[in-house]
């Protein structure tokens, strides 16, 4: 594997559990623990952030573009209006719409949680979800290889795989996928997330279905 792309309810920092933990630094955790185990089975990874800093999200699939990764995947914590909504769940790009009215809900707040960088043309745009539309099956195996794997190794409740038009994963000319690792506004969740054994939990498990698609 040559690269891995890596993260009102929400606001600009993402999502916010009550007790204050903040998506941008729990799935800033997960990722780095991610890379170290992708690295230590001889992959290289690169994060598209290593530290607290904002980076826009088409920049994010533009640079796995420029390393010619194998796999793309933006890691994001979730939130819900209803506190007893948990579980994990791995999205892969909709050219067209989303797969349902919760996945639509979804994109729609990821999206507005990201910088843009501003300067797509709609040429750009076009190229762009022609680029996607090659890999859009690729993407699929890949979401469902993480989503079996956290089905299998962390339990909870399976919210499966499903398509929605995020920006974030505009434009990747390699499989890409998000994978929402749990619900920040679910407050046992919330408090798991938060727990280093889980975050290495997740890691593992999402490593293991990337190192299945790739196989």
């Amino acid at each position: 594997t040559r690269s891995r792309g890596l993260g009102d309810v929400y606001k600009r920092q993402g999502a916010h559990s009550g007790s204050g933990l903040v998506e941008k630094d729990i799935t800033l955790a997960i990722a780095r623990r991610l890379a170290r185990v992708l690295e230590s089975r001889g992959h290289r990874v690169r994060l598209t952030r290593d530290g607290d800093q904002s980076r826009a999200l088409t920049d994010r699939t533009a640079l796995a573009n420029r390393l010619d990764a194998v796999a793309f995947v933006s890691l994001h914590a979730n939130a819900s209006t209803a506190s007893s909504v948990s579980g994990a769940e791995t999205y892969y790009m909709s050219l067209d719409k989303a797969s349902d009215a919760d996945a639509a809900a979804t994109a729609d707040l990821e999206n507005r949680a990201g910088a843009s960088s501003g300067n797509q043309t709609p040429l750009d745009l076009i190229l762009w979800d022609l680029a996607q539309a090659e890999v859009l099956n690729e993407s699929a195996e890949l979401s469902l290889a993480v989503q079996r794997s956290l089905n299998n190794r962390v339990g909870g409740r399976d919210r499966g795989v499903r398509q929605a038009p995020f920006v974030v994963l505009t434009g990747a000319t390699m499989p890409a996928i998000l994978v929402e690792v749990g619900f920040l506004s679910n407050t046992s969740e919330a408090a798991r997330l938060a727990q280093p054994d889980h975050q290495q939990l997740l890691a593992e498990t999402i490593a293991a279905g990337i190192e299945e698609f790739v196989r």
